[in-house]
This record gives C-alpha cells, structure tokens and sequence, in this order.
C-alpha cells in the first residue's frame, strides 16, 4: 500500500463512490483524483465537483463524453446489429472501454499509480473496467474496494458516512428508486429489489424514459432515417451530431413506449442475472440498420456478418473492447459499411418500431425487373433454375442412392 501515491478514481458522487474517496485516503493513505464522465446519464455531474471538493479532493475532472461515447462506441456497436444472448442492446457494457480508457490517460496525465472503481466483486463491471486499463496500460495498479473491504450492506456504508461525516444527498427532490439504476445516452438499466425474483412484474413507476405501450398515443409517430455508411446521419432531413441522433431517437420511442427489456442474463462471472433495460433508441437503430442493409449488402457479406455478431457480442458484454480479436472484427464489419447509404422510414406505434420503407438512390442491390412477378421481359431466365437445384441437390441424391437414414 505504501507504493501507491495517488489514485484515480472513477466518482459519480453517489453513496457508494463517496465513501471509496474516504476509505481510499485512509486506508492507502494517498492523494485521490475524481474522474466524473457526462455519457448523458440525465443528471447533472456538475455537483460532484463540491462534493470532492469537500472530501479533501484537489485534483477534479469533470468531462463531456456524450459526443465520442455515440461516435466511437455505440455508432460502431450498431453497425454490426449487435445483441447479447439475443434481447440486449449492451447499453451498460459499451459504456466501459470509454470510461476505462479516460481512467488510465489521466492517470497519465496526473502521475497518479492507480486508478479504482465503485463496481462490485459480484458483477460484469469490474472485469470491463479492468481488461480495458490493462489492455492500454498494463502497468497500471487497479483498486477494487468492494474486493476489499468489510462495507458490504447499504448499511455499513451510511455509517461510515456518519461516522466521517461525509455529506451524501441521496434523494435529492426525487424519491429514491429501490433498484440499482446505470444511465447513459443509450440506456438505463434496473437491477437489485423485487427484481432479484425472475417472476416478479415489474411495476410502472420503475421505468424513468419510457410511457408504457397501453398509454402511448393512439396515432403512430413516422420518422425517416437517413444513413451514410452505416450511420444515422439526419433524421426527418434535419442533420445531427451522433449524441443529438440518439437523444432524439430516444425522446421519440419513448413517447411512443418503444424500448422496455425484462431479461435474466449470463453474467460473464458465471452467474445468471435478472436486469430490466430502457433502450428506447437503441430499439430504432437495430432494425432500421438491418433494414438499410437489407437493400445494400451482398447476401453473403451480410451473413458474414450475422454469423460473427454473437462473438462481437460476447466481446463487448465481457469486456474485450480492446482486444484484437474485437478490433479485428471491427475492421471487418467497417469494410462491408462503405456502401450501406441511403434512407429508412420508420413507423413508432405503443410499443413496436416498426421498418415500413427503404431506398438507397445509389447503392440498392434491389432490381425489379429481377425480383418483379410481372413480366421481366427477359431479365431472368427461370430455366437456369433447373441446373442451379439439381447441382445442389447432387450430394443430396448420392447419400440417397447410398441408403442413407435422414432420420
């Protein structure tokens, strides 16, 4: 403990990150950098600057991310139609490498030894944390104080606030939530409470983004997405920013109940987990970028790409952000993007987001006079089909000839 000097810490201002700003001056006697990240949780970040300020904390970064987060990781993780175990868009895992990464630079920047977070022994978070600072710098020291100390029960930890007198606004104006809430531009998850019984509904007035489906406008919303190799661009014609995209996105499924997941999850600890999602954008972007593909892709590249989601998937859900075999991947998925332009309309009705036309004036793949049920006037010969089935049906055949047992 001697050797470390000086920590950064990843300081939300909540509960749980201010007494890890205590517990890591006393029990390492060292100097603690804040490190507060605006990924568009919704709330203001600006007071945790006092709150540090009041433990003792000299060195305080307070930054704006919302633009690179959108930009850099989610606007990638979409391009390859990306889910988890087949319902989660990642919301809390694309999140990390972000925060990961700005944790070591400062460190960097600060000559600080360490760098520690306020994720649990129990959870995803502290291996994505800590995979992604190793990944960029495998010398950094990591601390983890929930694998260290004795504070485990809320609590514990409100009496080590009384007991150091550490000023905790815990509710604010707001009633406070009985779940464990994680917010960012592209989600915001529930976890903890009634939640931790898999056969418990969860009532209404948990969710925070979305109206529900029975209480959503009774006429359907229409929106119009426009890409540009594999980005939203505009929506409605109106060009925007990455974050400005995925903040309207969200406004509008939301106010039309689009975006609610109710999951038990593989935890990449081992245990299962049940978590609730608001992902009211992110529940747009999925089938409107597999619409836009759908027009623009070959057949098998889009395969090719389906078939390594589940891994690039897995990469992010566990931590591999900064792993080569996920950069590998990315270069791969980036390369089929180049032609994927154009423009989706979107239909937003209690609930479902719903693909209902796609064009691209440049890059379709799509030929009416080919696919036409009408006369194509000679586009495409159906005798060609014969020789096509009995190719591919050859191996089929031979096995038969053989006697071979389909069942």
């Amino acid at each position: 403990m001697s050797d470390i000097k000086k920590v950064v810490l990843a300081y939300s201002g909540g509960l749980d990150t201010s007494v890890i700003v205590k517990w890591l001056q006393e029990t390492y006697d060292c100097e603690v950098v804040t490190f507060t990240a605006d990924i568009g949780q919704g709330e203001e970040v600006e007071p945790a600057r006092a709150k540090a300020q009041a433990m003792g904390v000299k060195e305080i970064y307070i930054e704006d991310l919302r633009e690179e987060f959108v930009r850099d990781y989610v606007y990638p993780m979409f391009r390859a139609n990306t889910l988890y175990e087949g319902e989660y868009l990642l919301g809390t895992s694309i999140a990390r490498p972000l925060i990961a990464k700005r944790l070591v630079e400062i460190a960097e920047e600060t000559g600080a030894d360490a760098i520690s977070h306020g994720a649990t022994g129990k959870g995803n978070d502290q291996v994505r944390f800590e995979l992604g600072a190793y990944a960029l710098a495998p010398g950094i020291q990591v601390i983890a104080p929930w694998r260290e100390w004795d504070l485990n029960s809320r609590e514990k930890l409100m009496q080590f606030c009384e007991d150091h007198e550490i000023p905790v606004d815990f509710t604010g104006k707001k009633k406070k939530s009985p779940y464990s809430m994680d917010a960012n531009l592209l989600h915001i998850s529930y976890e903890g409470g009634n939640l931790e019984d898999p056969w418990w509904e969860p009532e209404e007035e948990m969710w925070r983004w979305s109206v529900s489906p029975e209480t959503a406008p009774d006429a359907p919303t229409y929106i119009t997405l426009t890409y540009e190799k594999g980005d939203i661009v505009a929506i409605d014609g109106e060009r925007l920013s990455p974050a400005d995209v995925l903040s309207k996105l969200n406004k509008l499924a939301g106010d039309n109940g689009i975006g609610r997941l109710d999951i038990v999850e593989n935890r990449y600890v081992g245990m299962k987990s049940r978590g609730c999602y608001e992902t009211p954008g992110g529940t747009i972007m999925l089938p409107a970028h597999r619409a836009i593909e759908s027009l623009t892709l070959d057949r098998e590249s889009a395969h090719l790409k389906d078939s390594v989601m589940p891994k690039y998937a897995e990469l992010i859900y566990n931590g591999y952000w900064w792993a080569p075999e996920r950069l590998a991947l990315q270069k791969l998925i980036d390369a089929t993007q180049e032609n994927v332009n154009g423009e989706v309309r979107m239909k937003l009705y209690k609930g479902a987001a719903t693909v209902v036309g796609r064009r691209s004036e440049n890059d379709s793949l799509f030929d009416a006079s080919i696919a036409t049920f009408e006369d194509d006037a000679g586009a495409y010969d159906q005798k060609d089909a014969e020789g096509f089935i009995k190719l591919n049906a050859l191996r089929l055949r031979i096995a038969a000839k053989n006697g071979r047992k389909l069942s």
